[in-house]
C-alpha cells in the first residue's frame, strides 16, 4: 500500500473505533519509516518476533483530545499501538 492508503484505513479503523466520520479525525503525521523488528514498534510481552529490519509507516491521529498512533508494514499489516507501548522506529530515508 502507499503512505495515502495507510493513512486512509487508519483514518477508517479510528473512526469506526470512536463512531464518528473519518473527516473528523485529524493528521498529526504520516511518515514511512523503518521498524526495528516484526513487532512493527509495537511489542506486546510474552510474545516474539522476527529480528529483521521492516519497512514501513507511522501514522498519527487526534480525535476527541486523544492521539492514535498506527503502525504498518509494507503488505498492509496495521496495528493500533496503546500509548506508552511503542517503540520509536528509524526513519526511512531509501524512498
Amino acid at each position: 500500500p502507499t503512505l495515502e492508503e495507510v493513512v486512509s484505513a487508519a483514518r477508517a479503523d479510528a473512526a469506526r473505533r470512536i463512531g464518528r466520520a473519518a473527516a473528523t479525525l485529524q493528521l498529526l503525521s504520516a511518515e514511512r519509516v523503518t521498524w526495528s523488528d516484526g513487532s512493527l514498534g509495537c511489542p506486546r510481552p510474552g510474545m516474539a518476533y522476527t529480528m529483521a529490519l521492516v519497512p514501513g509507516y507511522r501514522v498519527r491521529l487526534a480525535a476527541e483530545g486523544d492521539a492514535w498512533d498506527y503502525h504498518a508494514d509494507l503488505r498492509g499489516t496495521l496495528v493500533l499501538c496503546p500509548a506508552g507501548q511503542a517503540v520509536e522506529p528509524g526513519r526511512d530515508t531509501r524512498y
